[in-house]
């Protein structure tokens, strides 16, 4: 053989083996994402001969196919839909679009994914219609009822978790939307739904338990704060601070108070425990600028800020940003300033010192089920990491259990239980307060956690305070996980 064809015969190959490498990439590996781009024409026609799978809730079904008389074949339709929608979401063959779990679950319910091929062969051979599989979540439809009826009238958001799990048990946000509307197979209806949804200043079309325009935490935030301070073992529960009527933040004239105006009890210093019981704004903003930004935003990060985690629903990242000077460090204290978070986060803080200080993966999806009934994929269980270590969990649980006993959250109380919880009222400017509540129970075999927000002063303006709108929804969502 020649050098030239012998050189030939070398490209040949290597142009063969790089077709080869490239389409069985094409097949394999991204054989999923193809078939679920929205662009992917023939994945989508193919798709309307399929019965969408179901999404199921405590064994029952919130969102299923039925047989349709038009081109689509089947209308996807929607129970208790204004309730389930911001899990749910919704699926709409004629204009190419999905949300919520229907987006995220769709190579499943569809049956167009990898892992539905072998069902796809045997139904084939058996002469069986495909059919797509169902999803099972982990929600719980009395936390979830619980959570929207709190929520009435109001706009806000509420998540609940099972703290050794990370298994969501609640997904509440409101206003929300019929998505039996956003689901009609008449294109001019739901485009005309749409539109108006876009146009609704209440934003009905945000997942505030994930995503939207993120809110301060206010003093839920303290929480975080405390367990940075234990953490670094120089710091305790009866550590004090100073305990003036006002604060001047550190290089500037800006001055901040408590809540109420006054000090934080009787003496001229606070121990830390006691400023979380009564949720006080200066000894917080003292001890953030003791700690310095960075050792606060290690122990965020620890508990999921800066994150965006995927339930399989995607969340906007929480945010506690760096480079913050002492002034704007103080603001963090009581969770105002530059630090943001989603209900999901705050929730997330809870499980995590209910937890002994492990953080656990949100996750709201249990199983892939068969026609058959059979677990196609079971999902399991898994750690994001530990945020502190048991004693310091157990030292902010302590003050967290004193706030609602005797403190500033017992508009959470529950009879015969011992709830640990921390309000926040964070301050928007001119604007109405964002009420918050985070907290688990039972304080001493946690089954819960749970956060809620409240947005536009859940009504009130610059009165309501998260004790006394958001503790009362969170109480009922905990007394719904415990059959109360």
């Amino acid at each position: 053989m020649t050098k030239e064809l012998r050189r030939l015969s070398i490209i040949l190959l290597f142009m063969f083996l790089s077709l080869f490498a490239a389409s069985s990439w094409i097949q394999v590996v991204e054989a999923d994402s193809l078939a679920q781009d929205s662009n992917n024409t023939r994945t989508r026609l193919d798709s309307y001969e399929i019965q969408r799978g179901s999404i199921i809730v405590d064994g029952v079904s919130i969102a299923s196919s039925v047989p349709s008389d038009d081109r689509y074949q089947f209308q996807r339709v929607y129970t208790d839909a204004v309730m389930w929608e911001p899990v749910t979401g919704y699926f709409n063959p004629g204009l190419g679009s999905r949300t919520g779990i229907e987006e995220a679950m769709n190579a499943d319910l569809s049956g167009t994914g990898s892992s539905a091929f072998l069902g796809e062969v045997e139904r084939i051979l058996s002469g069986q219609p495909q059919r797509g599989y169902s999803v099972e979540l982990s929600l719980d439809t009395a936390a979830q009822q619980a959570a929207y009826e709190g929520l009435e009238g109001l706009k806000g958001a509420v998540v609940a978790i099972n703290p050794q799990t990370g298994r969501i048990l609640a997904m509440a946000s409101t206003p929300g939307f019929d998505t039996n509307l956003m689901a009609t197979h008449n294109s001019d209806a739901a485009n005309a739904t749409y539109e108006k949804l876009v146009a609704d200043p209440d934003n009905p079309l945000y997942n505030r338990a994930i995503a939207g325009d993120l809110n301060p935490p206010g003093s839920t935030f303290k929480v975080v704060v405390a367990a940075a301070a234990y953490a670094t073992g120089e710091w305790t529960p009866d550590s004090t601070l100073p305990n003036p009527v006002s604060y001047t933040l550190p290089g500037s004239s800006s001055r901040v108070s408590n809540a109420w105006g006054g000090t934080c009890g009787s003496g001229s210093t606070v121990t830390i425990a006691e400023a979380i019981r009564l949720s006080c704004n200066i000894p917080m903003a003292e001890l953030a600028v003791e700690l310095g930004d960075d050792v606060i935003r290690e122990m965020a990060e620890k508990m999921g800020f800066n994150q965006s985690f995927e339930t399989p629903l995607v969340s906007t990242p929480s945010s506690y940003p760096g480079a913050l000077d002492d002034a704007q460090t103080a603001l963090t204290g009581f969770g105002q300033g530059q630090v943001t978070a989603t209900p999901l986060q705050m929730a997330m803080v809870s499980a995590a010192i209910a937890n002994d200080g492990i953080v656990m993966n949100p996750q709201m999806v249990d199983a892939v089920i068969g026609n058959d009934l059979s677990v196609i994929r079971a999902f399991e269980d898994s750690e994001f990491g530990r945020a502190m270590e048991p004693d310091v969990a157990n030292d902010v649980t302590a003050a967290m259990v004193a706030s609602v006993a005797t403190g500033a959250a017992q508009g959470a109380r529950i009879d015969g239980i011992n709830v640990a919880g921390k309000t926040g009222t964070a301050e928007n400017g001119d604007k109405p307060h964002t009420l918050w509540f985070t907290g688990f129970a039972p304080a001493d075999d946690p089954a819960v956690a749970v956060a809620v927000v409240i947005e536009d002063g859940g009504g009130q303006g610059q009165s309501g305070s998260g004790d006394t709108i958001a503790s009362p929804i969170a109480k009922k969502v905990i007394e719904a996980v415990l059959g109360r």
